[in-house]
């Protein structure tokens, strides 16, 4: 019997090894998944970051190209902004040439205006360049139009235009110059 029990003994110091290398390599195992698991999860919270940011640079790099492109259409069509500024008081002095001479329409030189005008005209409409329609009695409206003063009027309603002194003018849609007016007051302002 003390023979038996020794084998048994035996048996189970070696199945006590045995299980221990099993629970280890378990232990190891299960250590290893949960390593693994970790590292996917942060190589995926790492990732998804990454993703996010390439997102939004490429988001600023195409808002940066759409910027660039209005500024570069905006710089190429008022460029000649300055000089169709200082060109403008010449028009008017022309116009008042074209005026004064409209009295013999039949000369050479009347003419000869009246052809370099429609150039003028032509020019500046090809730059963008449009006058702005002021009639008397349109009613006043400061985005284009420049008081000079205020005259009394019975004839004209109040906050209307009398008079056009100067033309005004808008390069592609930015006014250049308002136009120049003398505006109707009622009677009772004052």
């Amino acid at each position: 019997m003390i023979n038996m029990n020794k084998k048994a003994a035996t048996k189970n110091k070696e199945n006590t090894p045995n299980s221990e290398k099993i629970d280890e390599q378990e232990v190891a195992k299960n250590a290893q998944a949960e390593v693994v698991e970790e590292v996917e999860e942060t190589f995926e919270e790492t990732l998804e970051f990454w993703k996010e940011q390439a997102m939004r640079q490429a988001a600023e790099l195409e808002n940066f190209r759409k910027r660039m492109t209005k500024e570069k259409s905006e710089a190429i069509i008022y460029a000649n902004q300055r000089l169709i500024e200082s060109l403008l008081p010449v028009l008017d002095n022309f116009e008042m040439g074209m005026q004064a001479a409209q009295g013999d329409e039949s000369s050479m030189i009347y003419q000869g205006m009246l052809m370099v005008q429609k150039q003028l005209a032509t020019f500046l409409e090809d730059l963008g360049v449009v006058t702005i329609e002021t009639q008397v009695g349109d009613a006043f409206d400061p985005a284009i139009h420049e008081a000079m003063s205020q005259e009394e009027s019975t004839e004209i309603k109040p906050e209307h235009i009398i008079r056009v002194y100067r033309k005004g003018y808008q390069l592609s849609g930015r006014l250049l110059r308002p136009a120049s007016v003398i505006v109707s007051k009622s009677e009772d302002a004052e």
